[in-house]
């Protein structure tokens, strides 16, 4: 009795297992395919670039995760990242580029135009919260309005003379560093012989856009974990008519999680820019879907009040080693959404599973 006993208990644990983490051992299996297909992918380099192309991506989606926990969702996302990107590229082009869309500013600090694309999202995502809580638009509706707006309004900017519609080039070689550069012992490396080239050296380096991505990681985990306003936007996900007999002051806990995630926004926009050297008003297309896809993917409820700052990051990573890796086996683009689009399904049947064997 006691061995069948044990045999149950285990192929119970093994459900439970597959049920919590199948979206994972998923992933890894599709990993373990483009390795044997690919060796050479299982390179520190290849790592180090999915790193560098996660982090604005992991930026967007510590902002969409807080609001997807309380139930809402963000669909302006993306155009914000745009507008960011415009703004703070164009506030940052060489002073010797001739096509300048102002062509008699003087440089600027750094931290200035960023800072200003980081206010313009930051009061977008301010309206966000106020639409969905003063106006009591839906969060669907209400950001879908926002999403046009931005869009029209990056559009009219973009669009400025007298270089009007031309992509934003020319950048600031601080801006560009910010993006592409570095910090490691590159250098060294190569002075002790350990390494012949340079070039290979720098597969030991971190990117600075990771260390920021990583820093605003860290602040996210703080604020959900550490404060108030953490406990407070999962108790609104996971029931805000309790939270707000419990004391939370909903209103204001909402307008705060869409302004931050406008902030956040700006800021990922910004280093976006700086990544790939230039900006246009098409930046940020379908970036808002990716955000939601790589939250849910990271065990982020799409019923709200549940979600955890590791598993966004996760999420993240799992889409940037599904497209970086698929591209690098040379699959077909069309074959490409069609895989993410099925592991997004996945992964909320999953979540609804999961919600519904908790009941």
């Amino acid at each position: 009795m006691g061995n069948k006993r044990e045999v149950k208990i285990s192929a119970a644990a093994v459900k439970d297992f597959s049920l919590q983490y199948a979206i994972y051992l998923v992933f890894v299996a599709l990993v373990l395919v483009i390795a044997i297909r690919e060796p050479s992918f299982m390179s520190l380099n290849n790592f180090r670039n999915i790193l560098a192309m996660s982090s604005t991506r992991i930026i967007f989606a510590m902002g969409m995760g807080a609001i997807l926990i309380t139930g809402g969702v963000d669909l302006s996302c993306g155009r914000m990242v745009g507008l960011a990107a415009v703004l703070s590229a164009s506030l940052l082009q060489s002073t010797d580029f001739s096509r300048r869309m102002y062509p008699d500013l003087e440089v600027l600090p750094l931290i200035v135009p960023i800072l200003i694309a980081m206010a313009a999202c930051g009061m977008f995502g301010f309206l966000n919260g106020v639409f969905v809580t003063k106006l009591k638009v839906p969060a669907f509706i209400g950001t879908l309005g926002t999403m046009v707006a931005v869009w029209g309004a990056c559009s009219l900017y973009f669009d400025r003379p007298p270089y009007g519609a031309q992509p934003i080039g020319g950048l600031d070689q601080r801006f560009r560093t910010l993006g592409t550069g570095f910090i490691g012992p590159d250098k060294l490396l190569v002075k002790l012989g350990l390494v012949a080239k340079i070039e290979d050296a720098q597969v030991y380096t971190i990117p600075y856009i990771v260390i920021i991505a990583a820093l605003v990681t860290f602040i996210t985990w703080v604020l959900f974990n550490k404060t108030t306003y953490g406990k407070n936007i999962y108790a609104i996900g996971g029931n805000a008519e309790a939270a707000r007999v419990s004391g939370v002051n909903v209103t204001r806990t909402l307008i705060l999680v869409y302004t931050i995630a406008g902030i956040l926004y700006g800021l990922g926009g910004s280093l976006e820019a700086a990544r790939t050297g230039g900006a246009t008003n098409s930046y940020g297309t379908g970036y808002e879907l990716d955000a939601i896809a790589a939250c849910v993917v990271g065990g982020v409820s799409n019923l709200g009040g549940i979600g955890t700052v590791p598993g966004i990051v996760i999420g993240v990573l799992i889409f940037s080693v599904i497209n970086y890796g698929l591209t690098f086996i040379n699959m077909s683009p069309y074959w490409q959404q069609i895989v993410k689009g099925a592991i997004i399904i996945a992964a909320v049947a999953l979540d609804i599973r999961k919600y519904l064997t908790k009941r």
